[in-house]
């Protein structure tokens, strides 16, 4: 796929995720002069921030939204459990170190969706077949991934994996919208852009993947993170948000 430019994503976004700034109360600008400085100036590689974007307004929605959906997905979360207990074993759980505001490692919560012996699963794959050692490095992720078990590709197509996310969200280290949380090592990837990933939590939703998610390229996902961070307000959080429920149900753009 040829390199796209910021301004054709920036024409996605304006064409997918219309925002009225003059009527939204709250825009990237008025966050902090700091935010706004190292945002547009990416280039400053050991910024930091007082607080993340979005600051306790957008702190108090994620506690609210992550509450709320602990207490009304609870018996899908339990049932989950049960299933991967039963079909997989334990570890119930998979944990991931990853990147989080102002740089801090935090490990992320997943239901297992992949064979105990993944990581040996995964280097042989990769040594026996050029083609999939190349969409790994493009991308970090494999479309037909032969560490994922059958239970596996129901949560991930379903993304019933991610809701152990959650708590992650109650803990601080994750918004309910942002960034997708990448691995230390992705980071690099952002180039001169770190510095604003680093000056908001990662989410558990967001424009990343509510635009195309599987169907986008890795330097894609880098241009929406930058323009979700510059163009942050709660009316874009929520649109993002109403717009993630639909995203579910076509199992095309998961996983």
């Amino acid at each position: 796929m040829p390199p796209i430019s910021e301004l054709a994503v920036e024409r996605y976004v304006n064409e997918h995720h219309p925002i009225d700034v003059q009527n939204t109360g709250i825009h990237w600008q008025n966050i902090t002069a700091s935010h706004y400085h190292h945002a547009v100036n990416d280039d400053v590689p050991a910024a930091s921030f007082d607080e993340p974007v979005g600051g306790v307004v957008k702190r108090a929605l994620d506690l609210i939204i992550a509450m709320s959906a602990l207490l009304f997905l609870m018996p899908i979360i339990l049932f989950t459990v049960a299933l991967v207990l039963v079909t997989m074993g334990r570890p119930i759980f998979f944990s991931q170190q990853r990147v989080g505001f102002n740089g801090q490692k935090f490990q992320c919560l997943k239901f297992r969706s992949m064979v105990k012996d993944a990581a040996r699963v995964l280097d042989a794959h990769l040594e026996a077949c050029p083609r999939a050692r190349f969409e790994w490095a493009q991308n970090q992720k494999l479309r037909d991934d032969p560490r994922v078990t059958w239970l596996g590709r129901i949560l991930r197509k379903s993304s019933l994996d991610e809701l152990p996310q959650l708590f992650n969200i109650l803990k601080g280290e994750m918004s309910c919208i942002g960034p997708r949380p990448v691995l230390p090592k992705e980071l690099e990837r952002y180039g001169r852009y770190r510095s604003a990933y680093k000056s908001v939590r990662p989410g558990l939703t967001g424009l990343w993947q509510v635009s195309g998610r599987s169907n986008t390229s890795y330097e894609e996902r880098v241009k929406l993170d930058r323009i979700y961070i510059r163009r942050w307000s709660l009316a874009f959080d929520i649109r993002i948000l109403l717009r993630t429920v639909p995203v579910l149900f076509k199992f095309d753009e998961t996983a």
